[in-house]
């Protein structure tokens, strides 16, 4: 049976014997001599042979300690380490030791498909958060304990999106060292559950009752011009924030009426992640409507000489605020939490073309820029761009938002008038 605090406390030794052990679990057991001392002792097996771990006195040593001491030495033992050797070789001062930080620094140079920003802020990530606590860390002592206190740290500032991905990266450090024979198990996999979870915060959208209100403020909103182009256009084309904001005129095609998405744009001195492309970092394409055509000629005359789409409304040469079509529909009485973002046209248009029953799941999704989770059948969805079929989809769009400028019509009605 383990061992109890009063039973450590209370151990003596009988008067007829020079010691006696009194075993705690998983071999660890304290050594209670006729003169009183007390010493903690793990047995343990290397190489075949039985060795004793000494451990310490009691009561410097408490249980508990105790404890953790032997898991210590047991997680020395999964990654093929003596625990006694390695206290000698401590003692001899010997310093050969392979840090978390060497590890991870090891297995973000290692990682080839990350975007020059997206691996900086990754590495930036782990300087802040994990460096200062786990760097200089030998890696083949950390347990889970030691793995999850920086990001306890950070889930008690409660942000727990930033947590859950400390985790997951300490986690594919961890794996990474596992792979390279550094350690035998990874302890970072016993880290799963401990983070409070967190709901997905989703992009509020309007029903599709409400798109004739939207259509008509817009139309009612006294904002600069371009502002009020840029939220059209963005109602029209529903791509992302960034894909817009950074958009240059070289990627569209008046001719072909085609925008297109590069994988990274070029760098904007200055202004932060304005290499942003197209989000899955494949050139998307995007079949522009007649109304959408319209709108960007109206845009050409007000930003045509410069190379940017949506300028700076101080600065020609630096891109349009990312809170100017947010802040617009706040001008206009939305609550961009609740109500209605910029990012939720994109959620308004995807819900409009499934109603209609008129389009295939991957000529929606593919116009949507979602990622296909089947790797197999990603390869396939991208060979087949569904562009024909994108373009009338497009078209349907931008006429079916027309339609409910005088009146509500549901996207199912607009798509079968003859029900």
């Amino acid at each position: 049976m383990a061992l109890t605090d009063i039973a450590v406390r209370n151990a003596k030794c009988p008067a007829d014997k020079k010691f006696i052990k009194i075993y705690d679990a998983d071999k660890l057991y304290l050594f209670v001599f006729s003169t009183g001392s007390k010493r903690w002792r793990f047995l343990y097996h290397f190489n075949g042979k039985p060795q004793t771990y000494l451990i310490g006195p009691y009561p410097e040593i408490s249980l508990a300690e105790a404890r953790l001491r032997r898991d210590d030495a047991k997680r020395q033992l999964a990654n093929g380490i003596d625990p006694n050797q390695e206290k000698r070789d401590e003692k001899k001062g010997h310093t050969n030791i392979r840090t978390f930080e060497a590890v991870a620094r090891e297995w973000h140079k290692s990682n080839r498909k990350w975007s020059k920003d997206h691996a900086k802020r990754i590495l930036t990530s782990l300087e802040t958060h994990l460096f200062p606590m786990l760097g200089q860390s030998d890696i083949t002592k950390l347990n889970t304990r030691d793995l999850l206190a920086p990001v306890k740290v950070v889930e008690a500032r409660d942000n727990i999106d930033t947590a859950g991905r400390l985790q997951s990266r300490i986690t594919n450090i961890m794996r990474f060292a596992v792979h390279n024979a550094y350690i035998n198990y990874n302890p970072a996999l016993d880290m799963k559950g401990a983070i409070s979870s967190q709901k997905a915060e989703h992009h509020p959208a309007l029903p599709f009752n409400g798109v004739t209100d939207l259509l008509e403020k817009i139309n009612n909103y006294r904002g600069q011009p371009l502002t009020i182009l840029a939220i059209r256009l963005a109602l029209l084309i529903f791509i992302r924030s960034s894909e817009l904001r950074f958009a240059r005129w070289p990627e569209v095609d008046f001719k072909r009426s085609l925008w297109t998405l590069p994988d990274k744009r070029e760098e904007i001195s200055g202004v932060r992640f304005s290499t942003r492309g197209a989000k899955m970092y494949t050139p998307h394409l995007i079949p522009l409507s007649k109304q959408a055509i319209e709108i960007l000629t109206q845009i050409r005359e007000i930003s045509g000489e410069f190379e940017l789409v949506f300028t700076g409304a101080h600065n020609p040469y630096k891109p349009m605020s990312e809170n100017t079509i947010n802040k617009a529909l706040r001008k206009m009485g939305f609550d961009t939490r609740s109500d209605i973002c910029g990012h939720g046209f994109r959620t308004m248009a995807c819900s409009a073309m499934i109603e209609s029953g008129l389009w295939s799941k991957d000529a929606v999704e593919r116009q949507m820029s979602h990622k296909e989770r089947n790797n197999v059948r990603a390869a396939y969805i991208y060979l087949a761009e569904h562009l024909d079929e994108r373009k009338q989809m497009m078209q349907w769009w931008a006429d079916y938002l027309d339609a409910n400028r005088d009146g509500y019509v549901t996207p199912y009605e607009f798509a079968h008038p003859e029900e």
